[in-house]
């Protein structure tokens, strides 16, 4: 995905102090969101092309709207639950698809950047772009109650369309495709143009001389096809599993791009992938080197493949718009989505050579080609007089952007200015003519009074949301995390699903397991737990368990299992360095209680640890065995006794209470 270069940030501010008169073109506003590269990347594109064109375009953050800085907050944890819990994620998109509505948490942000947004926009304000969903729908909301005067619009960047990119209000929704413009008029969007994509101008169709010179450059071997594994900027996805796959078809040699996540990076060099690269400016050029593009979240990504006529394949996608815009790109006919690894083989080389990969290449080229973008149609808006826009908000047609038709193409492409980007101004105040962009009440109704009301509480009412917002996060780093892992999400091992039971052994301390203990252990699949005094107090103990083929189990500094405030707080990172100085290795697994915060859990993401919560404790030598289940995790705790007590207690387990089948934990990760 394109990066936002950060000249932008640093000349914003040079640009404001000499800009000179708003050209006759007007000005637009572009609200963004640094969630990811996709949405910015759009935005980054449509300021280009606007500006080549004659306007004057500001762009803002939208999580720089977010009262109390907690922006980056939203931003991280959107970025965790698609790292760390996945299937969360996945719940969570359905359950909006499903309501058509964000939850309570996104409209108490959404209420918040009312304010801050209308303060932002300048006075010439001629229209006001979105490129993030809710971004889109405050743009909505404003224009809807009459409280923003200039046209509203909503790019769709992605190629699906979850109901939340529809805005009740605004004034045009752009897509690139009539597959995502079908879909936003399924949710309800009124007035929908297919405007075709927009990306960065050195995205071109590539000729044997660039594929030559790109491959030299970027020390590919010139004659091997090559696929091109993307995952976004943050390196989400089943990224090593499928360069594994790629690699062992022997239909092309993986190249992989990581984005910002540099610990995936290392990973794959090390797991023999030889060109993984991590955040690589010169996309454009590493496309054209390439015969096929395999994606996993069908974002900007893949428009940007269509336009260097690189053929696209949809696989292993990450969670709730991955997914979608796989189907969609299917339904497009522009990427296939593999969902059966089995025909991966078939489809790497099919795309990346013969008339399958020829049709698709001319379908993506075709995308562009047909289509001017998104610009000339924000354009007719922003030309539309201040009256008439109620009627392009009540769905009449304007000559400038007909409805449902793509706009008329660029006589030549845009020049590349750099477009501003200006966080709003905290301080701003409303300035003479701000109602040429902000509805105002007539000078004959006088504005009522509201008694009681003292304008010295504003600021207890941002101390308030302030408050607010840090008990919503205190409560979901803590009581929210541990709900989650209690439901099995969050990385937390799920065995209820199964007809099987795991035993996890916490072995006894300072006491050696002779072999026939170990060979029994190994023969029911069980686990042994180490913790760090096992670990730094007798490593050759440790090497043997290892030796033997049973799974090694971070247990952190041992019972209870939790961390606390101050003692116990590096409970993950300890054990995983003791497992691993041991062993020279470290594990899958973290042995924890219930009792876990955020923290715990993003360091066990860290460590790539999947939390084991025992279901069942059994005391090592207790005359009492309760019965086994099918999906319980049990953890036999030895503590300070005898070695002699664990064989005793296996025994009972496997012969007095006929238990049921015993799997491995390594089946659940």
């Amino acid at each position: 995905m394109s990066q936002l270069p950060h000249l932008h940030e640093a000349s914003a501010h040079h640009a404001e102090a000499s800009r000179p008169s708003v050209p006759a073109a007007g000005r637009v506003v572009i609200v963004s969101a640094s969630v990811g590269a996709g949405h910015d990347g759009a935005a980054a594109q449509l300021a280009l092309r606007l500006a080549g064109s004659g306007h004057a375009v500001d762009r803002w953050d939208f999580l720089d709207l977010v009262p109390a800085g907690l922006g980056p907050l939203v931003s991280e944890c959107y970025r965790r639950l698609l790292t760390v819990a996945p299937s969360a994620y996945q719940r969570i998109y359905s359950s909006t698809e499903s309501t058509g509505r964000p939850g309570a948490l996104i409209r108490l942000i959404q209420r918040s950047t009312h304010r801050k947004l209308l303060r932002s926009l300048p006075p010439d304000t001629r229209a006001v772009v979105a490129t993030y969903p809710i971004a889109g729908q405050v743009l909505g909301t404003l224009r809807g109650r009459g409280r923003l005067a200039v046209p509203a619009a909503v790019y769709l960047t992605d190629f699906s369309v979850h109901p939340l990119w529809v805005a009740p209000g605004v004034d045009l929704h752009l897509a690139a495709h009539p597959v995502p413009a079908e879909q936003a008029r399924a949710h309800g969007a009124e007035r929908v143009t297919v405007a075709g994509p927009v990306v960065d101008p050195r995205f071109t169709p590539t000729t044997e001389a660039l594929r030559t010179a790109a491959r030299a450059r970027f020390g590919l071997p010139p004659g091997a096809p090559l696929a091109l594994l993307v995952a976004g900027s943050w390196g989400v996805g089943e990224v090593a599993r499928v360069a594994a796959e790629v690699r062992a078809t022997g239909a092309a040699v993986p190249v992989v791009v990581c984005g910002k996540n540099r610990a995936l990076a290392e990973r794959l060099r090390a797991d023999g992938v030889e060109h993984a690269f991590g955040w690589v400016r010169d996309m454009p050029g590493l496309m054209h080197a390439c015969d096929v593009l395999v994606q996993n979240a069908g974002g900007l990504t893949s428009l940007e493949a269509f336009a260097c006529g690189l053929p696209v394949v949809s696989y292993r996608c990450i969670p709730g718009h991955g997914l979608t815009n796989a189907a969609a790109l299917d339904r497009a006919g522009l990427a296939p989505w593999v969902r059966d690894p089995a025909q991966l083989a078939a489809v790497l080389a099919a795309m990346a050579d013969g008339p399958t990969g020829r049709r698709y290449r001319e379908a993506g080229l075709a995308l562009h080609r047909d289509a001017s973008g998104p610009a000339e149609a924000i354009a007719a808006i922003a030309a539309i007089p201040a009256g008439g826009s109620p009627a392009v908000r009540a769905g009449g047609a304007s000559p400038a952007v007909p409805a449902d038709a793509a706009p008329p193409a660029h006589a030549a492409p845009p020049p590349l200015i750099p477009a501003q980007r200006r966080r709003p101004d905290r301080a701003a105040t409303p300035a003479p003519g701000r109602e040429s962009a902000l509805a105002s009440t007539p000078a004959s109704t006088p504005t009522p009074r509201r008694v009681g009301r003292r304008p010295d509480l504003r600021p207890g009412r941002r101390v308030g949301l302030v408050l607010a917002a840090l008990s919503a996060t205190a409560w979901l780093s803590t009581a929210g995390a541990q709900l989650a892992v209690a439901y099995g999400g969050f990385d937390a091992v799920d065995a209820s699903r199964t007809g099987r039971a795991f035993l996890v052994v916490h072995p006894p301390h300072g006491g050696h397991l002779d072999d026939a203990t170990l060979s029994a252990l190994s023969a029911v699949q069980a686990a042994v737990s180490v913790d760090t005094d096992e670990a730094a107090a007798d490593p050759a103990e440790v090497r043997r368990f290892a030796a033997a083929g049973l799974t090694l189990v971070n247990a952190g500094y041992g019972p209870p299992y939790r961390s606390g405030i101050v003692t116990r707080r590096n409970s993950v990172d300890a054990g995983a360095d003791a497992l691993r100085s041991a062993t020279g290795a470290g594990s899958s697994f973290f042995l924890s209680s219930r009792d876990v915060d955020a923290l715990d859990l993003g360091l066990a993401a860290y460590h790539r640890e999947h939390l084991v919560v025992p279901d069942l404790r059994i005391a090592c030598g207790s005359a009492v065995t309760p019965q086994l289940r099918p999906g319980q995790i049990v953890l036999v705790e030895c503590g300070s006794a005898d070695p002699a007590g664990l064989t005793t207690t296996m025994n009972r387990l496997l012969t007095s209470h006929r238990p049921p089948h015993l799997g491995a934990l390594t089946t659940l990760s």
